[in-house]
């Protein structure tokens, strides 16, 4: 058998290996199984700035973002909560001051998963939000903690918030870039 073959059967077998290990791995290393995974968020923007139309609670930032680059994440049953962030920053709009055009101005970003949660009454809603993690000026950001998620936590959705208000600028979901309505290929 050549290094190809060998390569390549070795490649097919690990999602196999790595599913059949999930509970051990859940069990003794701290990891939970994955809820959600995501690789595109959706800037706040239109109708979803300001108070008008908050999502879960949460009031979109009165400025337009986003994502010029990418946002990518995980969350876990265990809470464990990785948002990788580049370049999420101002839209190039005419509500944004000119001086502010592809930057971010805050020094930190926070994390928030929205879970829907049973009550003795019904369904609420139930917001957790991480610490602050630093954020540059072009937007990126490493956001990593571990959050006690309400139990159950059905329906979950991730924000990137600012680091100074509660106001998000980015959540779990996309637009596509031509407004037909449907999900490109």
């Amino acid at each position: 058998m050549n290094k190809l073959s060998i390569a390549l059967s070795i490649f097919l077998a690990l999602p196999a290996l790595s599913l059949a290990d999930d509970s051990v791995d859940a069990r003794h290393h701290g990891h939970g199984h994955k809820i959600l995974t995501f690789q595109t968020m959706y800037g706040v923007d239109g109708p979803f700035l300001g108070e008008t139309n908050a999502i879960r609670g949460v009031t979109g930032d009165e400025l337009p973002w986003v994502v010029n680059g990418f946002v990518r994440g995980e969350l876990d049953t265990r809470g464990n909560l990785r948002i990788m962030v580049r370049g999420l920053v101002f839209a190039d709009d005419p509500l944004v001051p000119p001086d502010l055009v592809g930057t971010n101005d805050e020094a930190e970003f926070r994390g928030l998963v929205s879970c829907l949660t049973e009550t003795e009454d019904g369904v609420e809603t139930q917001n957790v939000v991480t610490d602050g993690f630093a954020a540059d000026v072009h937007g990126n950001s490493f956001i990593h903690q571990q959050l006690e998620l309400p139990n159950p936590c059905v329906a979950p959705v991730v924000m990137v918030l600012a680091g100074s208000e509660d106001k998000w600028f980015a959540v779990t979901g996309f637009e596509s870039e031509e407004k037909s309505g449907g999900a490109s290929p």
